[in-house]
């Protein structure tokens, strides 16, 4: 309970309290006078106050009307008013504005959708400066053949830079979350990869699903072999190549993951560059995803 509200902690409700730690958080952002600042969540606004202080201006995304009229009664008649923007409601619905970094205690149940929101914004911020629960920081910067390692880490890791800044006790929090959280940084790649994103991520979901089994045997599930017959039905009728009567997209998988050298690979131990080398396979052979 803090200023009379009882916080929605199934909202992802738990306020930043350590000054230590907000004062890191925002010591790692670098911020400059001139910043527009992206905050989500900002609660009763520890960390929005101090950021006005030091940029240009903050956006803040707060979903709950309560904590809204919080923040506005602490920044009113001071000089950091005009300098806030509050946007009430939910901002994976809403298009972001431009903004140079974006620093958040996010809520945690929204941590990966935000997280390609982000990524694939433009025009290009700088970097963000997020908080998230510990495994999920975790498995944004896991390695290739490591227990954590998936989906989420070699797409964030394709288009950014991620490290891990510090972790942060349940204890910093008013409520304490019932798990430990870390504060991570990440870079978005400018210039992005040269790649498709909707079709790499459609390789490395398929890879993925089972990540501990062959890529082989990955492929062989009925519904990756429509899909990929009805895609390549596509592609062959808009390049007017003829498809042969016996045509098996089955057997044109297994051969392109055969040529590539992948057949026997697992997605659990291959990084960026064996990915982008697949889905060239794929692609030059008309298979698309």
């Amino acid at each position: 309970l803090s200023l009379g509200i009882l916080f929605n902690t199934g909202a992802g409700q738990h306020i930043l309290k350590n000054p230590l730690v907000v004062n890191s958080i925002i010591e790692k952002a670098a911020l400059r006078h001139t910043d527009v600042i992206l905050e989500v969540g900002p609660g009763t606004g520890n960390l929005t106050v101090k950021m006005l202080e030091k940029v240009k201006k903050v956006i803040a995304f707060e979903i709950d009307p309560r904590l809204v009229g919080e923040l506005q009664k602490r920044v009113q008649g001071t000089c950091l008013a005009n300098k806030l923007e509050i946007n009430v409601g939910d901002v994976l619905k809403a298009d972001l504005p431009f903004f140079d970094a974006c620093v958040a205690n996010l809520p945690y149940q929204i941590s990966s959708p935000f997280v390609f929101k982000l990524l694939l914004h433009r025009p290009f911020f700088r970097c963000a400066i997020l908080m998230f629960q510990r495994e999920f920081a975790l498995r944004l910067v896991a390695k290739p053949g490591t227990k954590l390692y998936c989906r989420l880490s070699i797409n964030t890791q394709l288009l950014a830079r991620v490290d891990h800044l510090m972790k942060v006790g349940k204890n910093n929090f008013r409520p304490p979350p019932k798990v430990e959280s870390s504060v991570v940084r990440i870079e978005p790649k400018n210039p992005p990869p040269p790649i498709n994103f909707q079709e790499w991520d459609g390789l490395v979901r398929i890879a993925f699903v089972r990540k501990n089994k062959t890529l082989s045997a990955a492929f062989k599930s009925s519904a990756v072999e429509q899909m990929l017959d009805h895609n390549y039905r596509i592609h062959c009728s808009l390049n007017n190549t003829e498809i042969p009567e016996n045509f098996k997209i089955a057997e044109k998988i297994q051969t392109v993951l055969k040529n590539a050298g992948y057949s026997d690979k697992r997605a659990r131990s291959m990084d960026i560059d064996d990915f982008i080398r697949l889905l060239h396979g794929f692609n030059s052979e008309g298979v698309h995803f």
